[in-house]
């Protein structure tokens, strides 16, 4: 025999919510409370009527009878930094002298970026959530450039075409002989 329903004290509250759903959703959370209080109907069969795994049904009733309604934007989403180690701001000023400093052309060197975050936490730290931390900030690797900025690709060429001729390698003559022990 199925146990009987809770949340009789909240039924008034979801016939109101059923009367003026919005959404898809939020009718058959309503209805998820409801059915099984007035119609005596089990989680099974509530599922099958709102069209839902039973499982589901039952986060729906426990979502509601927790005075959470589906879709009235009060739930946040999921998403953001729940792990994170510092605050956005506390990482801004971590990392203020190091990004001003590479700014005005100097090297921003990773190691001692790790250093710093490792003495503020009081924990050794991977490398790659250093990489990701500074990536968060706006700062990318810089990878030398093909070429150097003060080249001239017109005296490259002029150099090329005046400088003197070498001359080839003479070619081998027949294959190498092996030394004999």
């Amino acid at each position: 025999m199925a146990r009987t329903a809770r949340g009789a004290e909240n039924l008034e509250w979801a016939r109101e919510v059923l009367a003026q759903a919005q959404t898809v959703e939020q009718l058959r959370q309503a209805q998820a409370v409801v059915l099984p209080l007035d119609y005596g109907l089990s989680m099974e069969q509530t599922a099958r009527v709102i069209g839902r795994s039973v499982p589901w049904t039952c986060r729906l009733r426990n979502r509601f009878l927790a005075g959470e309604i589906v879709g009235d934007g009060q739930r946040q989403s999921r998403g953001g930094r729940r792990r994170q180690n510092m605050s956005a701001e506390q990482e801004r000023e971590l990392l203020a002298p190091f990004l001003e400093r590479a700014s005005t052309g100097g090297i921003l060197v990773v190691g001692q970026v790790k250093a710093e975050i490792e003495a503020r936490l009081g924990r050794s730290m991977a490398l790659s959530s250093v990489y990701n931390l500074l990536h968060r900030h706006g700062w990318r690797k810089l990878a030398p450039d093909k070429r150097h900025p003060q080249s001239d690709p017109l005296a490259q060429q002029e150099w090329k075409k005046n400088s003197p001729k070498t001359s080839p390698k003479p070619a081998r003559s027949g294959p190498a002989k092996a030394r004999s022990s």
